[in-house]
């Protein structure tokens, strides 16, 4: 343990459960980097994702963004093709993109697909799911509505899905966000977990919670209060 980490730890009462928005003021005392760094939310839910009705996974446009600049491609037809590029499509096509995605090409964050290009996609499938990059109409990213996934993905959407453990991560923002903006991402993303939750799930849905920096060590959120947010 370096001593910036260990410093940052005294900071911290390592078994208080802090209450949300206690967690993002301390976070904020936390910042450490040169850089703008990321601030983590990480879950564990009391869920078995080997049963189909317990596979938490979704997407959600957090109201303050991500932080991030997200390079946004979109496979599409026609009059789609346009409607994507007025959207503000990074990168726009179909056949021609299959190829260029074989070649190597992956210079984008989301690919968006319209239903009727998922043969396409599908060609390309063993390029795109190890970086997780394969469109799927849960995450709203195959669809006919090009203009709402594009501006979606480039205005603070973030995808999630549990693993066998019942565990997921995701960005919430950059400690540079004021407070407000970090505690109503927080909220928008814990209300859209705890609508999810199987009614199959027994016992406390909400195992643990934590918010973390990039460089940072984690802070443990009050989970009585997070499965609270509607």
């Amino acid at each position: 343990m370096n001593k910036r980490y260990k410093a940052l730890l005294e900071k911290i009462e390592i078994e208080k459960r802090y209450g949300i928005l206690e967690a993002i003021k301390k976070i904020k005392e936390l910042k450490s980097a040169k850089f703008d760094e990321t601030v983590e939310l990480s879950l564990n839910l009391n869920v078995d994702p080997r049963h189909s009705d317990q596979m938490i996974r979704g997407s959600v446009v957090l109201p303050a963004g991500t932080g991030k600049t997200v390079t946004v491609a979109v496979m599409a037809k026609g009059v789609k093709e346009d409607e994507a590029k007025k959207a503000g499509a990074d990168i726009v096509g179909n056949d021609d993109l299959v190829e260029s995605i074989k070649a190597g090409n992956i210079n984008f964050d989301v690919l968006i697909a319209t239903p009727d290009t998922m043969a396409l996609v599908g060609k390309i499938g063993r390029i795109l799911g190890p970086k997780g990059l394969m469109p799927n109409p849960k995450v709203g990213t195959v669809t006919m509505d090009v203009t709402k996934a594009v501006s979606d993905a480039k205005g603070g959407q973030v995808a999630f899905k549990v693993d066998k453990k019942g565990n997921l991560q995701v960005g919430i923002g950059k400690v540079s966000f004021d407070e407000n903006s970090l505690l109503e991402n927080l909220n928008t993303f814990l209300s859209t977990i705890n609508k999810l939750k199987p009614s199959t799930a027994k016992g406390r849905y909400i195992t643990t919670a934590t918010i973390s920096l990039t460089m940072s060590p984690p802070v443990k959120l009050d989970t009585t209060q997070a499965m609270d947010i509607k």
